[in-house]
């Protein structure tokens, strides 16, 4: 048998009951889920900005970038919301490299899932009372969702896993606001049957339950660019494409139509630096017309502390604060960057 069962693990319910949650960071979840869900249906217009490492791969560093990020956030708060990225699980293409903190909570050591398990709670808790922010986190393993489900403000759906019909159903499932991004293909009808599903309701099994959903009535498109099959990426970010968007949108009979642009990856051909004049060009385009003000609520944008990426994941070499997956703005240019989308948002 080529599947080996090594140990069994904690379900969801008791690892919540070990690292449970405190009454203050209830009470932030509460307050920031009600501000987020309002930017969704249009009740507030502030700018949505989810923004931070592409994987958070060490606890010190993500904290110190996170405290750096809320300090901005306080002066941005009148037009912007900020949801940092704590990315704890990465999609691998080829199914090689670093799979983020859940694998390794040491990125220079072996796997441990457990203990993965327990480090990316922490992180997300710690985040919360150090910063007062909830955050963002992708769902790369739908029956992993439950660890962190009373912790995440925000979570997006990756452009591998958007056709799976178990991410879509768990979704479905959501109170949350779920970006589903275009496939890697940059086919949009599949992103759209997919938030179709994921706003729907559904009877399915879960981690060993027969489960009914009611719809997620916010889950929504995220723009990040495909690839042609001659390995070109194909942007999806600009004017042309966000009107093509709004129309499509316009012709289906979707709840609280959204999209947030994702900077990088394919829209900038994972040039990092491109994602300030990318971000830049979206909001022009928000500016120039009044529809794509109403349907683009923000974007995701990769930065850490130091800008680039590095293939050291220990040792003298390594850079502290600097990505170990894809390359990431600086924090200068990040705050800049910040100050930027403010004055134009």
């Amino acid at each position: 048998m080529s599947m080996h069962f090594e140990k069994k693990l904690p379900i969801p319910a008791e690892i919540k009951q070990e690292y449970p949650l405190s009454g203050k960071a209830r009470k932030i979840k509460k307050e920031r889920d009600a501000q987020i869900r309002e930017i969704f249906t249009g009740e507030s217009d502030r700018f949505l900005l989810i923004i931070g490492p592409c994987s958070a791969d060490n606890e010190q560093s993500v904290l110190e970038y996170l405290e750096r990020l809320a300090a901005l956030q306080k002066k941005v708060e009148d037009r912007i919301l900020i949801i940092p990225r704590i990315y704890t699980n990465k999609p691998r293409t080829t199914g090689k490299g670093y799979k983020g903190l859940l694998h390794q909570p040491d990125p220079s050591r072996e796997p441990d899932l457990l203990a993965g398990i327990i480090a990316i709670r922490e992180l997300h808790m710690r985040s919360i009372e150090l910063t007062g922010m909830t955050a963002a986190d992708e769902m790369l393993y739908p029956e992993n969702y439950r660890y962190l489900d009373d912790l995440l403000g925000y979570v997006a759906v990756g452009a591998r896993s958007v056709e799976d019909q178990q991410h879509r159903m768990v979704v479905s499932g959501m109170d949350i606001p779920v970006g589903m991004k275009n496939p890697t293909s940059g086919d949009l009808s599949v992103m759209f049957n997919s938030i179709m599903a994921a706003q729907s309701k559904h009877n399915f099994i879960y981690r060993g339950w027969d489960v009914t959903t009611d719809g997620n009535d916010l889950a929504h498109v995220v723009l990040r660019g495909g690839v042609n099959k001659h390995g070109n990426n194909l942007p999806n970010y600009h004017y042309e494409d966000l009107l093509l968007l709004n129309e499509q949108y316009g012709k289906k009979n979707l709840k609280n139509p959204a999209v947030v642009v994702d900077c990088n990856h394919s829209n900038s051909n994972k040039q990092h630096m491109e994602q300030i004049r990318i971000a830049r060009e979206v909001l022009h385009s928000r500016r120039y017309n009044e529809e794509l003000r109403k349907l683009v609520k923000g974007l995701m944008i990769e930065s850490y502390l130091v800008g680039g990426r590095q293939d050291s994941v220990g040792g003298p070499d390594h850079v502290y604060g600097q990505s170990i997956t894809d390359a990431c703005l600086g924090w200068e240019d990040s705050e800049k960057l910040v100050f930027d989308i403010y004055r134009e948002c």
